[in-house]
């Protein structure tokens, strides 16, 4: 495993990890914004649409992020990032899959090898390919400035939305009214958990 690190049971404070200052990891930062930008909006392109944009969203998961089963027809299939031994994994409900590995590569060659591996699964999709809350944005076929891919940087960030996620659950959990599903935003590319009062939200001016 790359970037791991085995925790005591009798320490949970250890769990955290500390990550790197943000300038020595930015450009790793970037690039995976970018590439995760690119599995969200298959998801959204292809998911059953659910208010507040809960069809699009991706999860954490035990070993990275995940769109989770999204419908095709009659069967189902997912893409993974997997952060610890750093692949991409598509797999499908009839046993099929695809995968290549996370390394330091353009936003353009990784939009290329998802998309082939899609059509290489018979998913056809297509996605709106420039990026989405993003200052002077490059469409992901022309992206070659974002080619970055720090492992144990990718590895931290992880672990750390592994601890956030635990925290939302709980905090989610106590909440009676409705509650969205603690899940990843991949256009800020940020962790949310939201809960509702019941009141009707003002008309936005």
């Amino acid at each position: 495993m790359t970037g791991g690190m085995k925790v005591g049971p009798d320490d949970p404070s250890a769990a955290w990890p500390e990550l790197p200052p943000f300038e020595g990891w930015k450009d790793t930062f970037d690039t995976l914004h970018m590439w995760v930008q690119i599995v969200g909006k298959v998801r959204l392109a292809l998911a059953p649409k659910v208010n507040h944009s809960w069809g699009s969203t991706l999860y954490v998961t035990t070993s990275g992020l995940t769109t989770s089963p999204i419908p095709q027809g009659s069967r189902s299939f997912a893409i993974d990032f997997d952060f610890l031994d750093h692949f991409l994994r598509i797999t499908t409900s009839e046993g099929d899959g695809r995968s290549f590995a996370l390394h330091p590569m353009s936003v353009a060659d990784f939009f290329a090898k998802t998309m082939n591996a899609l059509r290489e699964l018979n998913i056809e999709v297509h996605i709106f390919t420039r990026p989405c809350e993003i200052v002077d944005a490059i469409r992901f076929e022309n992206d070659h400035q974002h080619a970055s891919y720090d492992a144990r940087a990718a590895n931290l960030y992880w672990r750390a939305l592994v601890q956030v996620q635990r925290v939302l659950t709980e905090f989610r959990a106590r909440f009676i009214g409705k509650v969205s599903p603690v899940h990843f935003f991949w256009g800020g590319f940020d962790l949310a958990v939201t809960r509702f009062s019941g009141r009707t939200a003002p008309k936005h001016p």
